[in-house]
């Protein structure tokens, strides 16, 4: 009997942990993070300018400064031939599509691309305002017409193609797997009005009203899951180096007049997107802060491999810039760094595979984000 008891109470201590076993991976399940196999987001529709676009402009169609992109050494270091990607290689948004086990994004433009799992509408030269704004001013020094505003009508247009007009249950027609990524958009209104006499207030004023109200029609259409990117601090660029006096410099040693502008501009956009989570609190709106994670990998840039933080990997001129806005990479007279990784300027505007790599696990993994990267997938695992 005392045996028997024993077993009884072995068997009922054994069942006792295994029910906690049971219940224990139960709970994890349910708190886990989503699988490899499984992404939490089915699809990303992105938007932005060149720094963005992964193919929507080529050589004959993208900014004239930078008329080369359709050739080597552009794409050499990952993709080892050119995509149309200002860079040697990946970008933000290639680095975030392969975060959340997606393939890259294809080009709006691409005939042949297959769309159902996101859509690039970037567009290499874009503008917050609208072309006409700048063809009013006489200032055309773009030749690519394209705004953000003219991606929401691409986006528009691609969404009718799908069958999404008026009210459906089209799974490509909701939003609820879909993270929207807007790359950063406004600082090529800036550089086109250098010199001119319109002022930069106008341009900051007319910039942010622009973005908000293309930001206001995605919202209206349902989007849950949205990513905004601030300007990244324009002032370290190579070209606004070569283009500003050497007095005009700030702690880090950029452009500190265009920083400021940079900075300025990020901060009202931020007081806009807090009042669209107001507007629209049933929304996810994450802001991607490009210029405190840019600023924060210039002052630390030997713990990320650079040695060269304004000299551009690809161009001609030699010291100490190796930029010539009339000989830019791709060109006949510029040539390619043999160590790309080390730079963070790659052709003077655009930045290097390893400086986007950098940012971007800035903005999903380091705390650049706000609210954080984390709390945007969290609340799509919490909603499904």
């Amino acid at each position: 009997m005392a045996s028997s008891f024993k077993l009884f109470s072995s068997l009922s201590s054994l069942t006792t942990i295994l029910i906690l076993i049971l219940l224990s991976s139960l709970c994890t399940a349910s708190t886990a993070p989503t699988g490899t196999n499984s992404p939490p987001f089915k699809r990303i529709y992105a938007f932005g300018d060149s720094y963005t676009d992964t193919g929507n402009t080529g050589s004959a169609t993208g900014p004239n400064a930078f008329t080369y992109v359709s050739n080597l050494p552009y794409g050499s270091t990952f993709f080892h031939h050119p995509t149309n990607r200002y860079s040697d290689g990946r970008l933000v948004i290639d680095f975030v599509a392969q975060a959340l086990s997606l393939p890259f994004l294809p080009p709006y433009r691409s005939q042949k691309a297959n769309t159902s799992t996101g859509v690039n509408f970037a567009v290499a030269g874009s503008t917050a305002i609208p072309h006409e704004f700048f063809v009013k001013n006489n200032l055309t020094l773009d030749i690519t017409p394209q705004s953000i505003q003219t991606q929401l009508i691409w986006f528009n247009e691609f969404l009718e193609k799908q069958g999404c007009r008026g009210a459906t249950k089209n799974s490509g027609c909701t939003f609820d797997d879909t993270l929207f990524w807007v790359g950063e958009i406004g600082a090529n209104d800036y550089a086109y009005t250098v010199g001119s006499s319109v002022p930069g207030s106008t341009i900051q004023e007319l910039g942010i009203k622009s973005i908000t109200s293309f930001l206001q029609a995605l919202l209206k259409k349902g989007v849950k899951y949205l990513v905004v990117q601030g300007l990244p601090p324009t002032g370290c660029l190579t070209l606004a180096l070569t283009l500003a006096p050497d007095d005009d410099r700030d702690a880090i040693g950029c452009v500190g007049s265009v920083n400021k502008q940079s900075y300025s501009h990020n901060t009202i956009l931020q007081a806009k997107l807090h009042d669209l989570r107001v507007q629209f609190p049933h929304a996810v709106i994450v802001y991607a802060d490009y210029w405190n994670a840019y600023h924060t990998i210039m002052k630390n840039g030997d713990r990320y491999g650079f040695k060269e933080p304004f000299k551009t990997c690809c161009g001609s001129g030699g010291d100490p810039y190796n930029f010539d806005v009339f000989a830019t990479c791709g060109s006949s007279s510029a040539s390619a760094c043999p160590n790309p990784s080390q730079y963070i300027n790659w052709d003077g505007v655009h930045l290097t595979e390893a400086m986007y790599k950098v940012v971007a696990n800035s903005f999903l993994h380091s705390g650049f984000c706000h609210p954080p990267f984390d709390y945007l997938l969290s609340r799509k695992q919490h909603l499904g």
